[in-house]
């Protein structure tokens, strides 16, 4: 049987910006692994294959050239299970064999199609979207009761939780690395796992007595850093003197410093210095500068909210959500994000001194307090190069084409807030 991930354009996917901007749903992180690696391991299929928007299926597959991305010759010769990654895989309880059937949503969503290799030949395979709207109207539908993420702060939210979870699901416990004396370690043994490559300085804490700590391969952490379960810190992470407070998972290659909690960072990215994060989501080669600071509780503690497209306001439902930082956005020393900021990816920020606003678009040059267009993406561009060989990666030809999409995909609330700022820089 083959996994099939199904990421189409539509509303849904803006409620999983700006990380969803640049790579399909099931990259997004929870806990300690991707939503995708979830349902891959609840089915326990491992022949997977997925279609994204076709802006991204070249950078996707630069990335990731063992999986098929938009290839449509994965809706033949199979048994195939298609799978929205939306779907929470905790709450998948469809069976992978059996007859063919359509979960739909009650707003009449797929979330599953399970068909059977037999009944492939009845549908049309031109394209995800026939294929799937075919499933609907030829194959047996049912209403589908289960859970799904529908904010991509839902996915800040439940992340704490997730690493527990995760931790026991991966049974993994014990010192394959090296954690070097003096060193505190608080709670039980079982509950604290070192990968093989890891280091631990000494004086360093590993707070495990309100949940588990997870440190991959090859990450290492330096003195004076303090890390409280649950959490999760990537192969190859770098922690620096942090006080790294409940609840967090960084994905690969990351360098954290200053205080950070309940948050994720999808990995590549840097946090070098002091300052707070705080129920935030940071995608990949993001710098924040020293001091960059977001806040994540309101004063009057009512429920946050945000704003996905520069305009209409979502409630959260939550009092704690801190901002959402898509890819290649870098901050100068001491920028203050305001609660439930959204920054989209490539931006450019520079401190005012006060809290930003809350909406800054994807390729923002903000200065002075305003967006502009600033020296244009063609510099955005140059630094992404640089940030991305110094580990040894490539901004590649499928990176920009990526970039050049979104630019323009994003352009109508950059020109709004850029006309915007024009004004205001009038009236000063």
């Amino acid at each position: 049987m083959r996994l099939i991930f199904f990421d189409l354009e539509g509303e849904g996917r803006r409620h999983f910006y700006p990380i969803a901007l640049s790579r399909p749903i099931w990259e997004l992180r929870c806990g300690m692994t991707s939503l995708g690696e979830k349902l891959v391991a609840k089915t326990g299929i491992n022949d997977v294959a997925g279609f994204v928007p076709e802006y991204m299926a070249a950078a996707c597959r630069s990335r990731k050239p063992d999986r098929k991305i938009n290839d449509l010759g994965v809706l033949k010769g199979d048994d195939l299970l298609l799978v929205n990654p939306r779907v929470k895989a905790a709450g998948f309880s469809v069976p992978t064999k059996g007859p063919s059937e359509v979960g739909l949503a009650e707003d009449g969503q797929v979330l599953y199609a399970r068909v059977a290799k037999a009944d492939v030949g009845k549908l049309k395979t031109d394209s995800i979207a026939g294929f799937l709207d075919s499933a609907k109207a030829g194959l047996k539908t049912v209403t589908a009761n289960l859970p799904t993420w529908n904010y991509v702060w839902d996915l800040v939210l439940a992340s704490p939780h997730q690493i527990t979870d995760d931790f026991k699901a991966a049974g993994r416990t014990g010192i394959e690395g090296t954690v070097e004396q003096p060193n505190a370690i608080r709670g039980h043994k079982n509950d604290i796992y070192i990968a093989k490559g890891a280091l631990v300085h000494p004086m360093v804490v590993l707070d495990a007595a309100n949940g588990p700590i997870y440190i991959d391969e090859n990450a290492e952490v330096h003195p004076f850093s303090r890390i409280e379960g649950p959490c999760y810190i990537g192969p190859k992470c770098l922690l620096l003197g942090a006080k790294c407070r409940e609840g967090n998972s960084f994905g690969p290659v990351c360098r954290i410093g200053g205080e950070v909690e309940e948050s994720i960072v999808q990995g590549y990215s840097n946090k070098y210095h002091d300052g707070f994060l705080g129920h935030a989501y940071v995608g990949e080669w993001v710098n924040l500068g020293a001091l960059t600071t977001n806040s994540d509780l309101k004063n009057d503690y009512s429920n946050v909210s945000v704003m996905l497209d520069g305009k209409n306001a979502i409630d959260t439902g939550s009092t704690k959500v801190g901002s959402l930082i898509g890819d290649h956005t870098k901050t100068s020393i001491g920028t203050l994000f305001n609660t439930g900021a959204y920054v989209g990816c490539m931006a450019l920020i520079m401190a005012t001194g006060k809290p930003l606003p809350k909406f800054i678009p994807s390729f923002a040059w903000f200065l002075e307090g305003v967006v502009t267009k600033g020296f244009g993406k063609k510099q955005l561009y140059e630094t992404a190069k640089i940030a991305m060989s110094r580990r040894k990666m490539a901004f590649d030809e499928a990176q920009q084409g990526l970039y050049d999409s979104i630019f323009e995909l994003t352009k109508p609330e950059r020109d709004e807030a850029v006309k915007k700022g024009r004004k205001q820089m009038v009236g000063k």
